[in-house]
């Protein structure tokens, strides 16, 4: 699929403001919007024949913990999915299709896999927005998380404590942070991941690209307009940067820094001129 079709795509998949995405076909279809190699119908193909593979243990399974542990008995134990700890940080490790091939992920996207898994087998699971480490809870056991990243571990409530304050050293905890999270939500937080990841590593075209997807699945946050018009700013394409920066200091929008922005703008004015 040609980049630019695979983000009319995206955005034709995302469009509306209900929260029922297919969130398999959307992070797909996302990181074909970055590599024309990316098989969207090859991939959801992939996630039917992982869920092929789990259908027996999730049929003998009577209650929603055994649901769990034997998705994780498949994924982990058999399959070998895993959080990629050794290098955190590679962007493969947030591309759906890459986690699929390379069973390596970070939270995230491991537990889309998992979420996405767990629905082809009629398993009701939701996405957890922990700060600083995405978790996974069946929708009908209050109080258990499951952690994909570490092969599935099940965690409590208290020990979910633990783990934030370990990730978010002097961060007040706050039992709402276990809160489940919409899939317009998780996909959000997985591409604002890859943006973050692709500008620190000076691949700007890929994280601009990244904010035109994040751009379609959240049109009223103008902090995506002022982040893609710094990054096109950086590339040297100017009447794009100023296009995006002058709608951030839109007067409708409260934009806190938005007196650095205008400095901006006016120095690209300046430079056209």
């Amino acid at each position: 699929m040609e980049t630019s079709t695979a983000i009319e795509r995206f955005d034709q998949l995302v469009s509306g403001t209900g929260e029922g995405l297919d969130i398999a076909e959307c992070a797909l279809t996302a990181a074909a919007a970055l590599s024309a190699e990316v098989d969207v119908q090859a991939g959801l193909a992939r996630l039917d024949d992982l869920a092929a593979g789990a259908s027996h243990r999730i049929e003998s399974a009577e209650t929603p913990l055994g649901q769990i542990n034997a998705l994780n008995d498949h994924l982990f134990d058999e399959l070998g999915f895993a959080g990629n700890m050794d290098d955190y940080y590679d962007p493969r490790n947030s591309l759906m299709n890459q986690v699929v091939e390379r069973r390596l992920g970070i939270p995230i996207t491991l537990s889309l896999l998992y979420i996405e898994v767990g629905a082809r087998l009629g398993v009701p699971l939701a996405g957890v927005g922990m700060p600083g480490h995405f978790l996974v809870r069946h929708v009908e056991e209050n109080g258990l998380y499951v952690d994909p990243f570490n092969r599935g571990v099940i965690l409590n409530e208290p020990e979910c404590r633990q783990q934030y304050e370990r990730i978010n050293e002097g961060m007040r905890w706050d039992p709402a942070f276990l809160a489940a999270v919409s899939p317009r939500s998780l996909l959000a937080r997985m591409l604002r991941n890859l943006a973050a990841i692709w500008t620190q590593r000076e691949e700007l075209a890929l994280a601009e690209r990244v904010m035109t997807l994040l751009i379609s699945i959240q049109p009223g946050e103008a902090g995506h307009h002022r982040d893609r018009g710094m990054l096109r700013f950086r590339q040297g394409h100017q009447a794009q940067a100023l296009e995006d920066l002058e709608r951030y200091v839109d007067p409708l929008v409260r934009a806190p820094d938005a007196w650095y922005v205008r400095r901006l703008i006016e120095r690209i004015t300046r430079a056209g001129s």
